[in-house]
């Protein structure tokens, strides 16, 4: 059996990475279009040092293709508003994975998805709809889904 590394970034970074990947793959499909985008915005928040980044996208992107279940995840949130966080992170990924404009903004597997998330968490009925309608507030705004994302993660790794 192969070891890989330790990775360059710390068990809490790559927790919420494995469950934003997560998230994205609920509908079985993690495009490259998608994992470009995830590991430029990851690769900027965990290495602000730019010689890094190539390193870092490398393996980066592996974890990418791991496809690891939320109830294997979640349980190493550490605090309430890390699990708000993450309820953010995944409700926008879901929110802004349609591909054309025929498609549900949300399809089954997404939705299903969310709903599981939702139960593993734990957090009030208030918080989970706070949250959705933030999310779909901020659908309107001139920031882009995947700039608001990034933002909310480099805000919350910099703790």
């Amino acid at each position: 059996m192969v070891q890989m590394p330790s990775p360059s970034i710390s068990p809490r970074q790559m927790n919420l990475l494995r469950i934003v990947t997560s998230m994205a793959w609920s509908d079985g499909n993690l495009s490259e279009e998608e994992v470009d985008v995830m590991l430029d915005r990851f690769v900027k928040i965990f290495a602000p040092d730019s010689g890094l980044h190539e390193r870092l996208s490398c393996e980066l992107r592996d974890y990418l293709m791991q496809n690891i279940p939320l109830s294997e995840l979640t349980p190493k949130l550490q605090s309430d508003e890390e699990r708000e966080l993450v309820l953010q992170l995944g409700y926008e990924v879901i929110r802004s994975s349609a591909r054309n404009a025929s498609e549900d903004l949300i399809n089954e597997q997404e939705s299903a998805a969310f709903q599981k998330l939702v139960q593993l968490l734990n957090l009030p009925a208030e918080t989970v709809d706070r949250v959705q309608a933030e999310v779909a507030g901020q659908t309107h705004s001139s920031e882009g889904m995947v700039d608001s994302i990034a933002r909310k993660l480099q805000a919350f790794v910099q703790q």
